[in-house]
């Protein structure tokens, strides 16, 4: 995907750090003035089995499969200081300097891994390898040292379209171009406010992350499972139970994704992502958890509080509880929710 792009979809709100720092992802030596190569590298997570069965399961949580294990900026950042530290000690360039990047750094990394031959950007904008299909975290080595570089990998996507096809919020304007507005992995992990109204339905059970486009490519029939010990998934976040999840506190949340990715969005965002997902689960057993976090202190939670009971609870027992909750309410956003009295209102409106 072309840096513009990325600018002209996300330049605003939470996505405006993308033009902040253009110059820097435009020219890495805006990024360090004396770096003559940049060395790229890709570590395999593969998953086991398939990524996507447990969204049939709406009663339980999809959880991206980068988030399923420790965080990968931990794993990837160690190996890198390593591996650096062997480069300068084989180039014996005894001034010779190094920097290293896994996420963490304004770094076109995925433009750079396709000119460095790691695979090519597919039509989902991902990077895409012959040997480890879609399944790869980057990270990156700048130096001063000069080193021959490697052939550029050709785009090998053809005529498939099928990661474009089964996007279910249609988040694609087309081939190698993102919305990312429409992304629910951007949707649940760096949108801070509310998600629009239109798009709740179609997430799912999806409370961190999106792998569709990733786990449809056709080239991972050639991935191989992630042999990491420390990127393999924990059996406690391959399909968490919603109802476990609705009733985390603070304490409680830092503990279960201890040394995952997971925590870094905060409390309050995973809680507006879960009850999103229990509304979207059509189980009404979860009702009572949902009319418990109308109380929460966060309008973020107490907003979809009020969707997802309207999605699960009858129309009398919705009416009830709103003349006893909204009368109290301060926050627009929650009143907003409360006041919706049709669908054709529900499906139209919409945060941003």
């Amino acid at each position: 995907m072309a840096l513009s792009q990325w600018i002209e979809s996300g330049a605003h709100g939470d996505m405006a750090w993308m033009a902040e720092t253009q110059a820097r992802r435009a020219d890495p030596q805006v990024l360090w003035s004396d770096v003559r190569s940049i060395v790229m590298l890709g570590m395999n997570y593969g998953p086991e089995g398939d990524p996507l069965a447990s969204l049939d399961d709406k009663s339980n949580a999809t959880i991206s499969v980068y988030a399923r294990h420790r965080d990968y900026h931990d794993v990837i950042k160690g190996r890198l200081k390593h591996l650096a530290q062997w480069l300068l000690k084989e180039g014996r360039a005894a001034d010779g300097q190094v920097k290293v990047f896994a996420d963490t750094a304004p770094v076109m990394e995925k433009p750079l891994a396709a000119a460095a031959g790691l695979g090519w950007q597919g039509k989902h904008t991902n990077l895409v390898s012959r040997e480890f299909g879609s399944w790869l975290f980057l990270g990156s080595i700048f130096t001063t040292l000069d080193i021959e570089p490697d052939v550029g990998e050709s785009d090998h996507c053809g005529v498939c379209r099928a990661c474009l096809d089964i996007c279910p919020t249609r988040a694609f304007e087309g081939p190698y171009k993102l919305d990312a507005r429409r992304c629910i992995s951007y949707l649940t992990i760096e949108h801070k406010g509310h998600i629009a109204r239109k798009l709740r339905p179609l997430m799912g059970n999806r409370i961190y992350g999106c792998d569709d486009c990733l786990a449809v490519c056709p080239w991972n029939k050639f991935a191989q499972d992630a042999r990491e010990a420390r990127l393999i998934a924990r059996e406690d976040l391959k399909q968490p139970g919603l109802a476990l999840l609705c009733q985390l506190d603070e304490s409680a949340f830092r503990a279960l994704f201890s040394g995952s990715p997971v925590k870094r969005i905060g409390l309050d965002r995973f809680l507006r992502n879960v009850l999103i997902a229990i509304g979207n689960s059509g189980d009404v057993e979860l009702l009572p958890l949902v009319v418990e976090r109308l109380h929460h202190s966060s309008p973020l939670v107490r907003a979809m509080a009020v969707w997802a009971l309207r999605q699960l609870a009858e129309t009398t027992q919705f009416m009830q509880l709103k003349t006893r909750h909204s009368p109290a309410e301060s926050d627009s956003d929650v009143m907003s929710e409360w006041n919706l009295e049709n669908e054709n209102e529900l499906q139209a409106g919409g945060q941003g």
